[in-house]
């Protein structure tokens, strides 16, 4: 059981990440880090994952857990804050939470684990966003961090080519977690319209599961029912 490939999983007490941590423990030993108590708790008695009850931005903490391992496989970026904020009512603290937790954590949380991700040729995975690839109007802070973050994710990808290191951003569109539904009216939200969490999670296992001869750069995941649009 401990030969099992190594997988650590940023988010891992929000929507998205959670579903992430049950899908990989199937085949990886998961480290889940989350920064909610409660639901980091309920997740590792589900699945027996490894929990770190970590912010992304601290930095410091990140380092030293990750000093300790011996080896990682797959690194999934899924932890962000998504707050509706247009140019006009985003302040200065607003931005900085934004940059720090959405583009600077998953950046330096990287940077720590890049010897043992190139030692193991691995799979880094960023949970981008439809707004990483669109405007969305009123949500300037929030789209700009998760353009920023697959700039970060383009770059990476070139500079850890000589190392085999696969970098993917997946961009979902809306998904049914809580940070959606704070943003929509509690009246007209239906959750039959948005991308269930667990797809997201299958989407993140194709990538991993991927040949070891071809590598996966950017995955856009919409909800089907966009198609009624067309």
């Amino acid at each position: 059981m401990n030969d099992r490939p190594i997988a650590l999983v940023t988010g891992a007490s929000g929507g998205m990440g959670r579903e992430i941590v049950r899908d990989l423990t199937r085949t990886h030993r998961v480290i889940a880090v989350g920064r909610n108590a409660g639901r980091l708790d309920a997740v590792v008695a589900e699945t027996g994952a490894t929990a770190w009850q970590l912010d992304v931005t601290d930095h410091e903490a990140f380092s030293r857990r990750i000093a300790d391992l011996d080896r990682l496989d797959v690194l999934v970026h899924a932890a962000a804050i998504g707050e509706h904020l247009s140019v006009e009512t985003a302040d200065a603290s607003a931005w900085e939470r934004h940059l720090a937790s959405n583009v600077t954590g998953p950046a330096l949380i990287t940077r720590a684990a890049l010897p043992l991700l190139r030692a193991a040729a691995a799979t880094v995975v960023f949970i981008g966003s439809g707004a990483g690839t669109r405007p969305v109007a009123g949500s300037a802070v929030y789209t700009a961090s998760k353009h920023a973050l697959r700039g970060f994710a383009d770059v990476l990808r070139i500079d850890e080519e000589p190392h085999r290191v696969r970098v993917v951003t997946i961009a979902p569109g809306q998904t049914d977690t809580d940070m959606l539904r704070a943003g929509i009216p509690a009246d007209q939200y239906r959750p039959e319209r948005y991308i269930r969490p667990q797809s997201v999670a299958e989407t993140v296992r194709f990538v991993v599961d991927a040949p070891a001869d071809v590598q996966l750069t950017d995955i856009a995941v919409r909800p089907r029912q966009e198609i009624a649009r067309l």
